[in-house]
């Protein structure tokens, strides 16, 4: 079984629009958080990856909503890392309401891995894969063949 990292926030006024839901591009920011807190979690931070001469760019980012959150819920973010690649990682995120438990958001980010100084794709260090290992989600082919 995949191991997850979850997170939760509580929904503030600046994340809502007129209509009191959250706005829909701040979903992205709640993802941002939970890596964040899933880096910290795993014994690093983005400090500690810029003072490797790296940086993690987005090159792609998807959301699908499901239901609208709203003022002052508490919403629980799950990560799970989907793709581990040598130089790239696709990190899955499902955002409920934690008191309800309903799916309200689904996602994802890809993130590769920068040399700072020549803006060109590295290798994700070595350290930081053994830590993202135990957390990537199995495919059902990955999960058939391992039988």
């Amino acid at each position: 079984m995949v191991a997850s990292f979850k997170t939760s926030y509580r929904v503030t006024w600046a994340d809502t629009d007129a209509a009191q839901v959250v706005h829909y591009s701040n979903y992205f920011r709640f993802f941002e958080r939970a890596e964040e807190d899933f880096y910290r979690y795993l014994g690093f931070t983005f400090i500690d990856i810029k003072d490797r001469q790296l940086w993690f760019p987005r090159v792609e980012a998807f959301c699908q909503y499901k239901k609208p959150a709203r003022f002052n819920d508490l919403l629980e973010v799950e990560v799970t890392v989907e793709e581990l690649k040598e130089k790239s990682v696709k990190y899955g995120f499902q955002v409920f309401n934690q008191q309800s438990k309903v799916l309200l958001a689904r996602g994802y980010v890809v993130v590769v891995a920068a040399d700072k100084n020549t803006e060109k794709a590295a290798r994700i260090p070595e350290d930081i894969v053994a830590k993202l290992k135990p957390h990537i989600r199995q495919t059902s082919e990955e999960i058939l063949g391992s039988g």
